[in-house]
C-alpha cells in the first residue's frame, strides 16, 4: 500500500488518546462544578457584587481597580452576572465549568501539538486538569473570574508561540498579541505571559550554552519581544495611573524566605503531587494548604527523584525544569513585592490561587521532561542513561515500577486533597446568615425599619469597611431592609442573621445633677452633657432617651459631628448615627418655650438585644 492510502486510514482511525483526554476534560469539570456548587459567595464577592450594583456601566466603572486588580473584563462579566443572577449560585457554577472546559481543551492541544504523540501526553494533561492547586480557581466565582482568562490566555498564547517558531508566519505572531491583551483585560498577572514566552523559546527552542542561546533568541526573535514589551510596558504604565492602595513591602528578608519556603515547600511541591492533603478553614473564603510534614518531604523527594531519571534520561529534560523554576521565580518575585507586608503577608504563601497559573506551566514542563518535544531532531535528543551502578534492564524495570507507584499515590492524594477541600469549602456562614435574614424578613411586618450596621467578620471582614455593612450586603439579595437614619424602635440582625430589638453597646453620659431630671435642656442655651469617658473618631450610633415639653427640633454635637432630629412630646428614645469624636455631647434645642429631660445617651455601636 501506497504512503498516500496509508495516511488516509490512519484518518480514519478513531483518536483513542484524544477521546481520552475529552473524558478527562469532562469529569473534571463535572467533579469541579459540583463541589463549586456545595460552596458559595465569600467576602470579595460580597463586596464586589454590592459594588456593581451602585455603578454605571462605563469607562471609569470598567478602568477602575478591585483590590488593586485592573480587570475590565472581569467588572463587565460581574456587572452583568450580578444583575442578573443576583445571589443566585448556579448561574456562577456554569460560568467556571464553561471556563475550565475552555482551558481544559486548549491544554489539550497545546499538549499534542507539542510534545511526541502517544499515550503519555495524558500524564501532563491530568496533571492540570486535577491539580488541588487550582481548586480554588474553579469554586470561587471571583478568583475564577479572574485566573481563568489568564490561564486560557497563557496557553493559547504559548500555543501561538510554538507555531510561531516553527512556521515563522506573523499570522501566530498576531495570536500571541491577542492572547496577551485577552489574559490583560482580566488580570495585570497576565504581564508575565511575556517573559514566560520568552523563557520557553530559550530552553525549549534553542541549543547550546544558557549565553548562547540567549543572544540566539534575542537576535533571532527581537522583533517579538520588542512588541511584547511595547504592549506591556504600555499595560503598566497605564495601570500605575489607576488609583490603588499601596502595595505591601517586604519588612525583612527572613519574612520574603519564610514565603519562599511556603510557596514552593509547603504550596507548589505538594500540590503538583498531589498534596496538599490538609487543608487550613480561612472563613467563608477557600482554605489554606497545610501539609503534613512527612508527605510535605517525601514529596520533595519524589521530585527530586523525577528531576534526576527525567535528566539522565532525556537531555532536553534539564531545561524544562529550568523553565518551570524560572517561571515560579517570576510569579514569587511578583508578591515579594506586592503582598508580603499587608496583615495577610504570613499567609500569602499558602495560598493556592496565588500559583494556579504555575500549574498549565508545570504541565508542559512536566511533558516534555518525561516524553521529549515533538520537534524533528528530539529522538536525536534522547540520550537513554542507566542508572549508576543499576544493570540498564532492572533500571527499566525499577522505573517502570516506581513510577506505577507514584502515580497511583499521587492519584490518591489528589483524591484525598480534592474530598478535604470540597468538604472545607462547603462550611458557608454568609449563605446561612443570609438565608435566615432572608426568611426573618418575608415575614417581618411591612413598617419594619433598621439601623446601618456591619455584618459579622466571619461573613465579611472589618477591613472592607464600608462595604461590610448590611445595606451594601444586602442590596443585590431578593428581600431587602429597609434602613432609616433616625428610628424610635429600629431592628438589627443577629450573629445568625435573626431580627432582634437595637441595643447601643458604648459609652454612656455621666449622671445629671437635676433632680427628677438629670440633665436639663432648654430652649435658647446649649448644654454640654459630659461622657463617662473620651471617645476617638469613629462613626458611633446614638441612643437618645428624653422626656420633652413639646415637640420640637434639636441639635445634637459631638467634636466636630452634628444632627438635627425632631423630638415628640412625652417620654420617648431615639437613634440616630452620629460620626465624631470627643468627651462630651452638646445638645440646643431650636424650639422656643420646650425644655427636656435626659439621663440616657449612649454613644457607641448597634448590637442585637438578647
Amino acid at each position: 500500500m501506497s504512503d498516500q492510502p496509508k495516511a488516509f486510514v490512519r484518518r480514519l482511525r478513531p483518536d483513542q488518546v484524544g477521546a481520552v483526554a475529552i473524558a478527562l476534560i469532562v469529569v473534571s469539570v463535572a467533579w469541579r462544578a459540583g463541589l463549586a456548587a456545595r460552596g458559595w459567595f465569600s467576602q470579595d464577592e460580597f463586596v464586589l457584587a454590592a459594588q456593581v450594583l451602585d455603578a454605571r456601566l462605563d469607562a471609569d466603572f470598567l478602568l477602575r481597580t478591585f483590590n488593586n486588580h485592573l480587570m475590565p473584563g472581569g467588572l463587565l462579566t460581574a456587572w452583568l452576572m450580578v444583575r442578573l443572577a443576583g445571589f443566585a449560585s448556579w448561574p456562577w457554577v456554569l460560568m467556571l465549568a464553561v471556563g475550565q472546559a475552555a482551558v481544559g481543551f486548549a491544554v489539550y492541544r497545546l499538549l499534542r501539538d507539542l510534545l511526541r504523540p502517544g499515550w503519555g501526553l495524558l500524564v501532563p494533561l491530568a496533571l492540570f486538569l486535577f491539580s488541588p492547586l487550582t481548586l480554588e480557581v474553579s469554586s470561587l466565582w471571583l478568583v475564577g473570574l479572574l485566573l481563568l482568562p489568564v490561564q486560557l490566555a497563557l496557553v493559547l498564547a504559548v500555543w501561538a508561540q510554538v507555531r510561531y517558531l516553527r512556521t515563522g508566519r506573523r499570522r501566530h505572531l498576531a495570536m500571541v498579541v491577542l492572547w496577551l491583551l485577552f489574559g490583560l483585560l482580566f488580570d495585570p498577572k497576565a504581564l508575565l505571559i511575556a517573559p514566560l514566552l520568552f523563557l520557553l523559546t530559550i530552553f525549549l527552542f534553542t541549543d547550546g550554552s544558557p549565553w548562547r542561546s540567549l543572544v540566539t533568541v534575542v537576535r533571532r526573535h527581537w522583533r517579538v519581544w520588542l512588541l511584547l514589551t511595547v504592549l506591556s510596558g504600555a499595560y503598566l504604565a497605564f495601570y500605575l495611573t489607576r488609583p490603588a492602595r499601596a502595595l505591601d513591602q517586604v519588612t525583612s528578608p527572613g519574612q520574603a524566605f519564610t514565603f519562599l519556603g511556603d510557596l514552593v515547600g509547603a504550596t507548589v511541591v505538594p500540590g503538583l503531587l498531589g498534596g496538599p492533603w490538609r487543608w487550613t478553614y480561612a472563613g467563608d473564603g477557600p482554605p489554606l494548604v497545610d501539609p503534613y510534614p512527612v508527605a510535605m518531604w517525601l514529596s520533595w523527594l519524589v521530585l527530586a527523584a523525577l528531576i534526576v531519571v527525567t535528566v539522565r534520561r532525556r537531555r532536553s529534560a534539564a531545561r524544562a525544569w529550568l523553565l518551570l523554576a524560572s517561571y515560579l521565580g517570576l510569579v514569587a518575585v511578583l508578591f515579594a513585592v506586592t503582598r508580603l507586608g499587608g496583615a495577610l503577608g504570613p499567609m500569602v504563601g499558602t495560598v493556592p490561587r496565588f500559583v494556579a497559573d504555575v500549574v498549565p506551566v508545570a504541565a508542559i514542563c512536566v511533558g516534555v521532561a518525561l516524553f521529549g518535544l515533538r520537534d524533528a531532531g528530539e529522538q536525536d535528543r534522547y540520550v537513554p542513561r542507566p542508572l549508576p551502578g543499576i544493570p540498564w534492564a532492572l533500571d527499566s524495570f525499577a522505573v517502570g515500577r516506581a513510577a506505577i507507584a507514584v502515580l497511583v499515590a499521587v492519584g490518591l492524594g489528589t483524591v484525598w486533597s480534592t474530598v478535604t477541600f470540597g468538604d472545607n469549602w462547603s462550611t458557608k456562614y454568609g449563605r446561612e446568615y443570609l438565608a435566615t435574614a432572608q426568611a426573618e424578613l418575608a415575614a417581618a411586618p411591612p413598617d419594619t425599619v433598621f439601623l446601618d450596621t456591619i455584618v459579622p467578620d466571619r461573613v465579611v471582614s472589618g477591613y472592607f469597611w464600608p462595604d461590610n455593612l448590611q445595606s451594601h450586603f444586602f442590596r443585590p439579595a431578593e428581600h431587602q431592609p429597609e434602613f432609616v437614619e433616625v428610628a424610635e424602635l429600629p431592628l438589627t440582625f443577629d450573629a445568625e442573621g435573626r431580627i432582634r430589638p437595637v441595643r447601643i453597646d458604648g459609652v454612656k453620659v455621666l449622671p445629671g445633677q437635676v433632680p427628677d431630671c438629670g440633665h436639663l435642656v432648654e430652649s435658647g442655651r446649649t448644654t454640654q452633657i459630659p461622657l463617662a469617658a473620651p471617645v476617638a473618631e469613629w462613626p458611633y450610633v446614638v441612643e437618645f432617651g428624653y422626656l420633652s415639653s413639646g415637640d420640637a427640633t434639636v441639635t445634637l454635637r459631638l467634636g466636630e459631628a452634628t444632627r438635627e432630629i425632631t423630638v415628640r412630646s412625652g417620654l420617648n428614645q431615639l437613634y440616630f448615627p452620629l460620626p465624631g469624636a470627643g468627651d462630651a455631647i452638646e445638645v440646643t434645642i431650636s424650639t422656643p418655650d420646650i425644655s427636656l429631660c435626659t439621663r440616657l445617651i449612649t454613644v457607641g455601636r448597634v448590637v442585637p438585644a438578647s
